[in-house]
């Protein structure tokens, strides 16, 4: 059941924030190994990437990849967040005294992490290719025309279908620990306050606000470069074209585009994982506490 709830509470927060991962994506892949100043910037910010996009792709197009993007949301965070809960429910977190480890917790998070985000690699790719996809005049990065699944694996193998996994598997170490372990301390730590009444939906609220912040400083750089491994464009082999693998990929944006081409697009992120944190990780909580009060 955890694992259930887990992927409900994900999907629910994606249908708010798919329109901020479309943003996301084109403001990371724009300029892509491009000195900053010579290249034409589509997107200049946030709400004129909205703008823009709406008036050129049309408003739909705000919600391109939703298909693929709830199946990865459910099948990810299903199995983070519901082997995060399982880990947490059977006391591995705590030390013997019954306070929470933040080793512990990160740990636990960074391993759920990996399990989910590999598994569910496959989709990842296909929902980059279809968030890329846009009108000649506002187009970044490499263009797909679009395959399914069963074309990449017909065409590139199994292998094909996890083209850029190991790449995307930092980000998601990264991202997992750090939300993971932010929100149980936070929470645990507002908890032990009494800043709020026992058992409040602000406790989560205000743990989910400070772990979205952590998130997005941490997993910026690694979520830009997992992005450009997987809309990369192949050669009749599947061979990415661009980068020989996550090193290459972070050494050639930092020389060429700076440190702040590590960051591009980290206002789109904030407001894309910001609310995506909040939410799931609310909903995840608040429907823990249900099942919880519901099955005693």
């Amino acid at each position: 059941m955890d694992f259930l709830m887990s992927g409900l509470a994900a999907c629910g927060a994606c249908l708010f924030t798919n329109p901020l991962e479309v943003v996301k994506t084109r403001m990371q892949l724009q300029g892509e190994l491009q000195a900053p100043g010579t290249y034409r910037r589509h997107y200049r910010n946030v709400f004129h990437a909205f703008i823009t996009i709406g008036k050129v792709d049309g408003l739909a197009a705000l919600q391109k990849g939703l298909a693929p993007a709830l199946l990865y949301q459910f099948l990810m965070n299903g199995i983070r967040l519901g082997t995060y809960g399982l880990a947490e429910a059977g006391g591995c977190l705590h030390t013997a005294e019954g306070t929470l480890s933040p080793v512990r917790s990160a740990a636990a998070g960074a391993l759920a992490g990996v399990m989910g985000a590999y598994l569910g690699s496959p989709i990842y790719m296909v929902k980059t290719h279809l968030q890329a996809q846009a009108a000649t005049e506002i187009a970044v990065g490499h263009q797909y025309n679009h395959q399914a699944l069963i074309k990449i694996g017909q065409k590139y193998g199994l292998v094909g279908l996890w083209r850029g996994a190991l790449g995307g598997l930092p980000r998601v170490i990264v991202g997992s620990a750090t939300q993971l372990c932010t929100f149980s301390s936070t929470k645990d730590l507002v908890t032990q306050r009494e800043i709020f009444p026992p058992q409040s939906w602000k406790v989560a609220l205000v743990a989910a606000m400070v772990s979205g912040i952590a998130v997005v400083l941490a997993m910026t750089p690694f979520d830009v470069v997992s992005t450009r491994l997987y809309n990369q464009p192949t050669d009749a082999q599947g061979k990415g074209l661009m980068y020989r693998g996550l090193l290459d990929a972070l050494l050639q944006t930092a020389r060429i585009e700076g440190i702040w081409g590590m960051y591009k697009g980290i206002g789109a992120s904030y407001f894309r994982l910001g609310p995506h944190t909040i939410l799931s990780l609310f909903f995840w909580d608040q429907l823990r506490t249900l099942y919880y009060v519901y099955t005693k």
